[in-house]
């Protein structure tokens, strides 16, 4: 587009959109659209990938049914009708490859006639520049920007505000417990009784940022698949890992019993990208590994 805007960003595929006035009506896939609810952008509605059903998966909901956000179903298969039915201003959805959105066909936002933004959730990017990346999205869609960590007065601060402060407090207990324990942590996700695909851990920002804040995580091994390592259940046992951070979302199964005696914490592959969602785990992982 050309010419004088209300509105304009640029994404990570590195496409410039713009409209004649700031979006006010966002439809989202469904980790983008928690984290937009979390950064103080309310969507109209969200939509699934190929991995969730009819009803909103309880792992990535985030605060998406407190705000009574409609969920649509999986993206590939939405009713174009209803969609436009929803008036939306604006799509957003994730890119894991900084080409294409994930979860909706970019077609259907061109037939609709909707600027369509994806922003990367992939390793190419590191955790704390994908929250950046969110956090200025959230701004051009309206929200309040994030200030500096000393506010001039405490019950003035915005929850951009306190969920960044939260987070930093976050990291830093994370960061205290795991130099303490030491404990050996293997992230995977099961795949059913035969099978488990185990993290990677430098495919992942998140995993990767746990590293960083000294969190001894396991590698599975030299094998195919860039960001997992599929075996089975006792390849993940011989890892001898001390903590299992296990997928929680409603298409991966349980842990099975050859990992017995081993602690566990959930781990949502999907987390939305936003300070307060990353907060709330690495409290909760702290919590896991001084247990």
């Amino acid at each position: 587009m050309s010419g004088a805007q209300a509105w304009g960003f640029t994404d990570d595929r590195g496409t410039e959109l713009g409209a004649d006035r700031v979006p006010r009506r966002v439809i989202a896939y469904v980790r983008a659209g928690a984290a937009l609810c979390d950064l103080g952008v309310t969507p109209v509605a969200v939509y699934g990938s190929g991995h969730d059903g009819e009803v909103l998966d309880p792992a990535k909901e985030g605060g998406l049914t407190a705000a009574a956000v409609t969920y649509l179903g999986p993206g590939r298969v939405l009713d174009e009708g209803l969609l436009r039915e929803l008036r939306p201003d604006v799509i957003v959805d994730v890119t894991y490859d900084g080409k294409s959105p994930y979860a909706l066909d970019e077609a259907v936002a061109e037939r609709l006639g909707v600027p369509l933004v994806a922003l990367s959730v992939g390793n190419e990017l590191t955790l704390p520049a994908i929250l950046d990346r969110f956090g200025a999205l959230a701004v051009s869609l309206g929200a309040a920007p994030d200030a500096p960590a000393a506010p001039a007065a405490p019950d003035a601060e915005t929850p951009a505000v306190a969920s960044s402060a939260d987070l930093r407090a976050a990291e830093d207990a994370l960061r205290d417990v795991a130099a303490r324990t030491g404990l050996a942590v293997l992230a995977l996700s099961g795949a059913g009784p035969d099978q488990v695909h185990l993290a990677r851990p430098l495919a992942w920002p998140e995993l990767a940022r746990l590293a960083e804040l000294g969190v001894r995580l396991v590698d599975p091994g030299p094998g195919p698949g860039a960001n997992w390592l599929t075996g089975d259940w006792d390849r993940a046992a011989e890892l001898r890992p001390g903590l299992v951070l296990f997928d929680s979302r409603a298409h991966a199964t349980a842990p099975d019993e050859a990992l017995s005696g081993v602690r566990f914490t959930p781990w949502n592959p999907e987390t939305p990208p936003s300070p307060a969602a990353y907060a709330r785990f690495f409290r909760a992982l702290a919590e896991a590994l001084g247990a």
